[in-house]
């Protein structure tokens, strides 16, 4: 018997509660069949579990003012009640839906939090713990390709973001703490190209170091730590650049790491 022919925008329907009934039980005899696919749907769940619980808060937040203000039609402007009513609501959702997207590219949309009305420096500050998270919760599932260079190249990987980012740039070693470098990736920042180192303990627990070179001018370089959703963020400021490390394990263990990755990474 020939076994039933899945396409990957099915398994991504079946992540997203909208596979037909009728397609169930072929999904589930692929899978039985398909470790390697399974595992990667567990991976896609577990990704949007992370990420649901990351971004909920951020819904039950209220509009700004200053959008909130968009959405309401210019004095003089003739329409009737109902349907200023209906344009108000439908551009209260279309800015709200435009918040979100950019909230998870990691663009301008949470600048509209609180920090709206901060400085420049400052916006960037507050803004790269919680890039660094988005970017984490997005990538250390993925069980096929977490990086785009992986370790086993890490010479190419070190020269082809160093370059990209317009300054050398190397990633700290960790594995006296238990944690081998996995890879890296190259990710768009606010203004742009970021880093993403990725590391993996014998456990397959992955920790991630965002490096941003965005903070030139900023003062601050505290150690600060952040609890975004299930990850947990020390992110400080070295020089230009700005690094933070995420992770879903305790704050302890993650501060020991992140003053390794700090004494490693230390610019004049």
């Amino acid at each position: 018997m020939s076994q039933p022919v899945i396409s990957e925008a099915e398994l991504h329907a079946c992540v997203d509660a909208v596979l037909p009934e009728a397609r169930r039980s072929d999904i589930e005899q692929h899978l039985t069949a398909q470790p390697e696919d399974a595992e990667r749907l567990r991976a896609y769940l577990a990704q949007k579990a992370s990420l649901r619980e990351l971004f909920n808060p951020v819904l039950d937040e209220p509009l700004p003012e200053r959008l909130r203000a968009l959405a309401t039609p210019p004095q003089g402007l003739e329409v009737s009640r109902h349907r200023a009513a209906h344009l108000t609501r439908w551009s209260t959702q279309r800015i709200a839906a435009g918040l979100l997207i950019a909230l998870f590219s990691g663009a301008a949309g949470w600048l509209a939090h609180s920090q709206y009305q901060t400085s420049a420096s400052q916006s960037r500050m507050a803004l790269l713990p919680r890039q660094a998270a988005v970017a984490h919760v997005v990538f250390s599932p993925d069980a096929r390709r977490p990086v785009e260079v992986g370790a086993d190249h890490e010479d190419q990987l070190v020269a082809w973001l160093s370059k990209r980012l317009g300054t050398p740039v190397h990633a700290p070693k960790l594995a006296a703490l238990g944690y081998d470098l996995i890879g890296g990736r190259l990710l768009p920042g606010n203004s742009g190209p970021v880093a993403q180192f990725m590391y993996q303990d014998s456990s397959g627990q992955r920790l991630t170091l965002y490096l941003s070179t965005e903070n030139v001018g900023n003062q601050e370089t505290a150690f600060r730590f952040a609890q975004e959703g299930p990850i947990n963020v020390f992110y400080w400021i070295d020089g230009k650049f700005g690094y933070a490390l995420s992770g879903s394990i305790a704050k302890d263990e993650l501060a020991r790491i992140a003053k390794a990755a700090y004494e490693q990474n230390e610019h004049p």
